[in-house]
């Protein structure tokens, strides 16, 4: 499916839009734009500039004002008389078929949201069948609600970001109420046969999971590019992919792993990110079953990150959403190389903030919670390595024992 699929052969150009309401003040608007931003350059496009407003919420016509709408349409205008062209708007949440309409009558440009860039995204980087299918299903999702705007954006846009380039694509003809029920009939047939097959590679996966044998099952998890795929291969010694990328793993693997005399199963799953769509959720089901079935959970954090500690708690919740809250887990918060704060004078009485406290500071506040089930590395760059060994070593032995208390043959020096 190529309806959303962006060409890495040519960078196009890209305008970021955000809202700053009473519930989103302007830093936080900031932080989703900055991750806008990141989603945009891993999908290949180059942003040329950031449009923000600040209002009560949403516009249920066009997302933002008239005067902010007009404001950025003269902006594009310019940037054509430049000889400059802008390739798409990207808002930074999920739009409805009537906002979509609506923008793109004034605009004339490609319009996606944060969605549809995921999910150009995750097209990219799917190798698997596994994995081509649930991007596929999440494609349909997304589309199903917006036929009526798809048919003439797509027929009048061509190549890039959000269009797939007319060839391949279905229904370039144009709207019409009964092209339209036609359409929408084809794509509920697709989703239930995507569903089907979806099914059976969840069959498929379950019986190699039961073929893995009584081994303890650990997962990797976490806010997207937090380092993940950088401990798998650390700790595995296989070459997964891994670059400063988001979703630069999209496909679960799952390694081996032989800690001294220990054996266990190492499980690396796809970055977790904010305003996540449910449905994106419920299409990847079953890679996410393997931090289902995990017997521990390695929760990454990337501990440079400036907001660092809402992206636990969007990992955190999106676990909860799992029902896998109460599973035991340990945070490692990797990347201590690229920590940076800024010193305090003696006399300020500023409160201690991720920007002004040390990192010798900040382990005292998160060790003291969370004893061992909290560690400090740097994947990278190789620190702190052995006692993150030494610590998984401890926590997998003692789940091993006691889940499996007559396999001991594996550890001779363990009584029964």
């Amino acid at each position: 499916m190529k309806e959303f699929v962006i060409s890495e052969a040519k960078a196009e150009t890209a305008i970021l839009v955000g809202l700053i309401t009473p519930q989103q003040g302007e830093a936080k608007t900031k932080e989703y734009l900055d991750e806008l931003e990141f989603l945009a350059d891993t999908a290949g496009a180059i942003t040329v500039k950031r449009f923000t407003q600040r209002v009560g919420g949403p516009s249920q016509v066009t997302y933002v004002g008239k005067g902010k709408l007009e404001e950025i349409r003269q902006f594009i205008k310019q940037k054509e008389d430049d000889e400059e062209p802008v390739g798409m708007v990207i808002f930074d949440d999920e739009l409805t078929a009537k906002q979509i309409r609506n923008i793109e009558n004034e605009l004339k440009v490609k319009i996606l949201d944060r969605t549809s860039l995921i999910l150009d995204i995750f097209a990219m980087r799917a190798q698997t069948a596994n994995a081509k299918t649930q991007v596929e299903l999440a494609q349909y999702r997304y589309m199903l609600p917006r036929l009526q705007r798809l048919w003439t954006h797509l027929e009048r846009q061509g190549g890039g970001s959000g269009s797939g380039g007319g060839k391949g694509s279905v229904g370039l003809r144009g709207p019409g109420e009964t092209q339209l029920e036609m359409d929408r009939r084809i794509i509920l047939q697709r989703i239930t046969l995507l569903k089907q097959r979806l099914v059976e590679i969840d069959k498929q996966k379950t019986t190699q999971r039961k073929n893995r044998g009584r081994l303890i099952r650990v997962a990797l998890v976490g806010y997207t590019n937090v380092g993940k795929s950088t401990i798998m291969n650390l700790l595995a010694k296989s070459e997964v992919f891994a670059e400063n990328k988001l979703f630069a793993t999209l496909d679960t693997t799952v390694r081996k792993v032989v800690v001294e005399n220990l054996p266990f199963l190492l499980a690396d799953t796809v970055g977790f990110i904010r305003k996540l769509p449910t449905d994106l959720v419920d299409s990847f089901k079953s890679t996410l079953d393997e931090v289902r079935e995990a017997d521990l959970l390695l929760h990454v954090v990337d501990i440079s990150h400036p907001d660092f500690e809402e992206q636990i708690q969007v990992v955190e919740k999106t676990l909860a959403d799992l029902g896998c809250a109460e599973k035991p887990s340990m945070i490692v918060f990797n990347k201590i190389d690229q920590y940076t704060w800024v010193e305090k004078e003696p006399d300020d009485l500023t409160p201690a903030t991720k920007e002004n406290i040390t990192l010798e500071e900040l382990k005292r506040t998160w060790m003291a919670k969370l004893n061992e089930n909290c560690l400090f590395i740097s994947a990278r760059e190789k620190e702190n390595i052995d006692e993150f060994r030494e610590i998984l070593y401890k926590k997998v032995r003692e789940m091993h024992v006691q889940k499996y208390p007559y396999n001991d043959f594996l550890y001779p020096e363990i009584e029964s």
